[in-house]
C-alpha cells in the first residue's frame, strides 16, 4: 500500500490461447511493467460454463497465476444484469454465484460486476428496475462477504450495446447508499462516467459526478477517452481515434479526462486501487501508461472512512 493509503496501481490482462496455456506468458509480461496487482478476464475465459466452474480451465490459471508477488482483481461475465427482468435475475446470480468462487479461490481483493441497464421506458419501470438491483445486489453482497470479497459495482454508460438506460456515477452512488452494505462498493470507469454524461449534454458536470462516486469507489478503472459518443459508423478502431469516438480505452493523456484535477479533488477509500484498462493495440506504450497512473495513485488523496457521509 502507498504512503497515501492507495493500494497501488494495477492493470487488466489480456487472454491469449483460449486453453490458458500461455498465460503465464502474459502475466510475466505485465508483472514487468512493475504494477502492484493485476485484474483477470475470467469473463473470457471459460471457466464458468453453464454456471459451473469447469475445474480444469480453473486449474490451468491458477497455475499461471500462483507464486507472484501480485494482488489480484477479477472481471466477471459482464452481462449479469440485477435490472433485467426479474424472472431472469435467478440465473444472473447463479453465474455471478459461480464467478465469486472463481475469484475466492485466487485470492483476489475485488470483483467487478457491471451495473444494471434497461431499455429506455417510463420513470415507474425505471425506478421498479432499480428497485430489482438494490435486493439482488444486497444478496450478492452477502454472498461477496462469505467469500471475503468486494463486489464492486461499475459504472456504465448510456446506449451501451442499444440497451439504453444505466445509472449515472451519482446515481449509483446513490444506490449504493441504500443498499449500504460492506461489501458492495464502486468500480469508478472515468471513461464511461463521462461518456454517460456526454450522452445526456452534461459534459461539465463530470468532477462533480466523480465527487459523488469517490467515496464509494475501492476500484477504478482508469483508461482516457473524449467522452464523446460512438454515433458514427467507423471502418477501423483507428477512426474512432482519429474522431475520439466511443470508450476507447486509450492510454492516460491521450484523451480529454481530467487526471489531475480528479486526484486532486476527489477523496477515496483507502485501499484504492488504479487499475488500467488499456486496449492491445496500445501495448507500445504499456509502461508509459503504468508511470503516468503510479503518480496519479500516489497523489491521490484517501481516507479511512469508505462510505459518504
Amino acid at each position: 500500500m502507498l504512503a497515501n493509503g492507495a493500494l497501488g496501481t494495477g492493470i487488466s490482462a489480456h487472454k491469449r490461447a483460449n486453453d490458458l496455456g500461455d498465460f503465464a506468458e502474459e502475466l510475466d509480461m505485465i508483472e514487468e511493467l512493475g504494477v502492484e496487482a493485476i485484474e483477470l478476464p475470467t469473463y473470457d475465459m471459460d471457466i464458468v460454463v453453464g454456471g459451473k466452474i469447469r475445474q480444469p480451465q480453473m486449474k490451468a490459471l491458477m497455475r499461471a497465476c500462483g507464486g507472484r508477488d501480485v494482488a489480484y482483481s477479477v472481471h466477471g461475465p459482464l452481462s449479469i444484469n440485477f435490472m433485467d427482468e426479474a424472472w431472469r435475475l435467478p440465473r444472473h446470480m447463479e453465474v455471478l454465484k459461480a464467478s465469486l468462487e472463481v475469484a475466492a479461490e485466487l485470492g483476489a481483493e475485488h470483483y467487478v460486476i457491471h451495473a444494471g441497464i434497461v431499455p429506455q421506458q417510463q420513470a415507474n419501470g425505471v425506478e421498479a428496475a432499480y428497485l430489482r438491483q438494490r435486493e439482488w445486489l444486497a444478496k450478492a453482497g452477502d454472498i461477496a462477504a462469505q467469500h471475503g470479497v468486494m463486489l464492486c459495482v461499475e459504472t456504465l454508460f448510456a446506449g451501451y450495446e442499444g440497451k439504453g438506460l444505466t445509472p449515472t456515477a451519482s446515481r449509483l452512488a446513490q444506490e449504493l447508499a441504500a443498499i449500504n452494505h460492506p461489501s458492495v462498493a464502486a468500480t469508478l470507469d472515468f471513461s464511461h462516467a463521462l461518456l454517460r454524461l456526454d450522452y445526456e449534454g452534461r459534459r461539465e458536470d463530470f468532477i462533480e459526478e466523480i465527487k459523488t462516486i469517490a467515496p464509494w469507489a475501492r476500484h477504478l478503472h482508469v483508461h482516457d477517452s473524449f467522452g464523446r459518443q460512438d454515433d458514427i459508423w467507423m471502418f477501423t478502431d483507428g477512426e474512432r481515434v482519429a474522431y475520439g469516438h466511443g470508450d476507447l480505452h486509450l492510454p492516460v493523456g491521450w484523451g480529454e479526462i481530467p487526471w489531475d484535477r480528479i486526484v486532486e479533488e476527489c477523496e477515496f477509500p483507502e485501499g484504492v486501487l488504479f487499475n488500467i484498462e488499456l486496449k492491445e493495440r496500445y501495448w507500445y506504450v504499456a509502461q508509459d501508461t503504468v508511470d503516468a497512473t503510479k503518480r496519479l495513485a500516489g497523489n491521490a488523496r484517501t481516507t479511512k472512512v469508505a462510505r459518504a457521509a
